[in-house]
Formats: structure tokens, sequence, C-alpha cells
């Protein structure tokens, strides 16, 4: 792997598939009565989040602690940064603390990009998601559990396989995540959503788009809901929630025409009775709270991969 985990594009599918079984051994790790690892014993992360972060947030923290590193983590909220500090600034604060990963939260696109390649700091960069750019991350979490489901025990892994991506594409950085790194291991991807909520130039990333959920679940071997991002919103994108819902709601009725086997996803937070109805989401179809214990996993092997061959100067080992 790179120096620096930024987009899913970074990843060849070597690369990706080396993350995938790494995390399939510190998967294991969760069913052991002692999680823990002294792969990084003696590194530093610093989880650097300029955005709200539940699951993301901790998950890197319980990634990292589990492999034995030091923790540093930096709320925009209550720091320097709610004062006017700069990024630069920022980045300063944290090489001077000798931190070895900058996992980097912002809403602004581009700014893990910039962060890594300013020179201002020598550490591993993670973009942990970046305005409506990148999550990388997420994707790699989504990419395992797709292929704990449905690749396990193949020679193709999840060459050929079908996933839909439906919603708020126009907002989301997982979808553009997703759609990079999905197509790199070999799945179709379609994206399901209004007009008005797909990007401009969305025919450029090689996927298939469609308005009509209805006609495109019945064919999928994973449905990806995406929740509607109503704060980075302002302007009229639907009629009415009842409206979206009706016509992009996964519910019961539409469930069941999903073939045996397809799975339903969703990054989170969720609007139930928005995107997805309680109903689905807590049915026997439903990964979602799988999704969140695979990120951990995930994170354990990203973090594992970008730091474990670097000596103690912060440069890559020969």
């Amino acid at each position: 792997m790179k120096r620096h985990l930024l987009s899913a594009a970074d990843l060849t599918r070597d690369d990706a598939e080396l993350v995938l079984a790494t995390a399939q051994e510190m998967r294991s790790l969760a069913d052991r009565p002692i999680k823990k690892l002294p792969a990084l014993r003696g590194r530093t992360v610093v989880n650097l989040f300029f955005e709200d972060s539940t699951r993301t947030r901790i998950s890197f923290e319980a990634a990292a602690k589990r492999l034995s590193a030091d923790v540093i983590n930096f709320a925009a909220k209550g720091s320097s940064v709610s004062k006017g500090e700069s990024l630069k600034d920022t980045a300063l604060t944290l090489e001077a603390m000798g931190a070895d990963a900058v996992v980097v939260r912002h809403p602004a696109s581009g700014a893990p990009h910039r962060l890594a390649h300013s020179g201002w700091v020598r550490s591993s960069v993670v973009n942990a998601g970046d305005g409506t750019h990148e999550h990388p991350t997420q994707a790699l979490l989504d990419a395992f559990t797709l292929w704990q489901h449905l690749g396990q025990g193949t020679r193709s892994g999840l060459d050929g396989r079908r996933v839909a991506i439906v919603g708020d594409v126009l907002h989301s950085r997982v979808a553009r995540s997703n759609a990079l790194l999905l197509q790199t291991l070999g799945v179709q991807v379609t994206l399901v959503a209004p007009p008005t909520l797909l990007p401009v130039g969305v025919e450029s990333w090689g996927v298939e788009t469609s308005f009509d959920l209805d006609a495109v679940i019945p064919q999928v071997d994973a449905v990806m809901m995406l929740r509607v991002q109503a704060e980075r919103m302002n302007g009229g994108f639907f009629p009415t929630a009842r409206e979206y819902s009706r016509r992009y709601g996964l519910d019961g009725r539409r469930m069941a025409t999903l073939p045996d086997h397809t799975i339903v996803m969703h990054p989170g937070p969720m609007v139930r009775g928005m995107e997805i109805t309680a109903e689905v989401a807590d049915s026997t179809r439903s990964v979602i709270v799988e999704q969140v214990t695979n990120g951990v996993a995930v994170r354990m092997a990203v973090l594992y991969l970008l730091l474990s061959g670097m000596d103690v100067e912060g440069e890559t080992a020969p």
C-alpha cells in the first residue's frame, strides 16, 4: 500500500484484497477473550475530527487501541480550531507531538490530500471522510461485509456481483468511494436516485444509473441505502419526505422482491422511516450492525498495513 489512504482510487485490486485478507485475520480477534495485539506498540495515532462523528471516530479509536497504539482524540469543538487556528497550525502541533498516523475527517473536500502532501506532517494520513468527496475506509468495510456474505469460498471473490447504491448519491462520500472500490473488485454497481440527487459527471464513474428502484432491486446481490443528507442541502431536491420514501425507500414490500440471498446495507446513521423502514433494518437480511463490527477490523488492517512497515524515524523500512 501507499504511505497514505486518501481515496478508494488509490487502491489497486491487490491492495484492496490485501486489506480484506488482513481484516479477516483482525476480525478473528473479536472472538478472543483478549482482543489486543502488540503490532503498533509505541506508535501514536491521532484522530483529527473537524466534523461530528460517532461510528467512524470510535471505530478508529478501538482499532488503534486493539493494535496497542497510543491514541489522541482531537475534536475541533472545544479546541484551538474553534478559536480560528488553521489546518496548517493544527498539523504542525500534531507533528510536534510525534504522530505516526493522522486520521482526519473534515467538511472541506480535499483537506486530507492537502494535509498529506503539504509537507506539514511526516505521518501517514487516513481520510475518514472529507466533505462530499470520499470515505475510503467505509468503502473497504462495505466491501469486506459483501465479501463475507457473497465472496468467501469462491475463486472469483466479488467478480460479477451486482450492488445497488440507493438514495442521496450527490452528497454521499460513501457512494463515491464504494463506486470506485467495488468496481476495482469486479462488482457491477448501479446508482439509483432521483435525477436531482445524482452528481454532474456521474457518467464518468463507470457505473450504471437508474431512477427506478423497483426495476433494479430484483436483480441485485446487495442493496445499500443512503441517508438523505438534509444538512448539506440548500434547496428542494425532492417534493416531500413522504414522496421520497415512496419512490426510493426500502420497505417490506420492496424487500419481498429481493432475491433470497440479497443482503441489505446502510453506512449509518439511518433515518428509519425515510430511506429504510424498521421492518427492513431489523430483518434477517440486514447486515447493518455487522458493518459496524467489520469497521473495526478493517480499520485495524489499514492502520497495521500503513504503519507496521515503518521504521522509528517514520520512513518506510527497506
